[in-house]
């Protein structure tokens, strides 16, 4: 294996990739296989492809992209043969964007050669949706947008079972404090959480978008974090 996966629940993993600690999740059904971002490069998402197929005996059939943050998105490139589903804000920025996300990718780090090689691999989607119920065969995944927080078009994915699993994208992170900047809604960003909170149930495993695997409980403590924040500004 080139990565560790973490087993969440049955047919249920997620990875934290080295580079900037960003998440990937993995969905298992029957019959399809989702995967819950992609990472920064073709040469990750390579990597990932070799590890799933190894866990699964499958290729990623569907993807789908929590916000259009370069960390996030550019792997999927890799994926030619996978459904995308994303906010119609990522559609726009995977079509159009791709200058910003190739200098947000080097800004933090990235190989610039491997950005370049992602770049002309990416097969945009043709639109973009809100919300999605996706069927893997004996298993079922529900996509949806809790409302605004960490962009204005942030999608989390629940997958049922004895024990739910959310994953959150970076609406929730464990690793750093929240994330901001010019896309984000801090006001919106507490109520969004009470939202996905519901959607999560009380005994939910709650993955973020980068760190370790969270509870309610820590969510509630970074809605509070998000209130004080705000209130500092003031």
């Amino acid at each position: 294996m080139n990565f560790d996966w973490e087993s969440l629940t049955h047919g249920v993993w997620r990875v934290r990739l080295p580079f900037l600690d960003v998440t990937v999740g993995l969905v298992a059904g029957d019959s399809d296989v989702l995967l819950v971002d992609s990472g920064t490069t073709v040469a990750e998402a390579r990597a990932l492809d070799a590890d799933i197929r190894a866990l699964t005996g499958r290729p990623v059939g569907q993807i789908v992209l929590t916000h259009h943050h370069f960390d996030h998105v550019l792997g999927s490139a890799h994926f030619t043969a996978a459904r995308i589903h994303c906010a119609p804000e990522v559609a726009e920025m995977l079509s159009h964007g791709t200058a910003r996300l190739r200098a947000d990718a080097v800004e933090y780090g990235a190989d610039p050669a491997e950005v370049d090689e992602t770049i002309l691999a990416l097969r945009p989607p043709q639109r973009g949706t809100w919300d999605a119920t996706i069927d893997l065969g004996g298993r079922t995944v529900t996509v949806s947008h809790p409302g605004r927080g960490h962009t204005d078009h942030d999608l989390i994915v629940v997958v049922p079972g004895q024990r739910a699993v959310v994953f959150c994208g970076d609406l929730v992170e464990e690793s750093g404090d929240p994330a901001i900047d010019e896309h984000s809604d801090i006001t919106a960003w507490p109520s969004t959480l009470d939202v996905l909170l519901d959607a999560a149930g009380p005994r939910a495993l709650l993955v973020p978008g980068h760190g370790a695997v969270v509870d309610a409980e820590f969510v509630r403590r970074q809605q509070q974090w998000l209130v004080a924040w705000c209130a500092a500004r003031q």
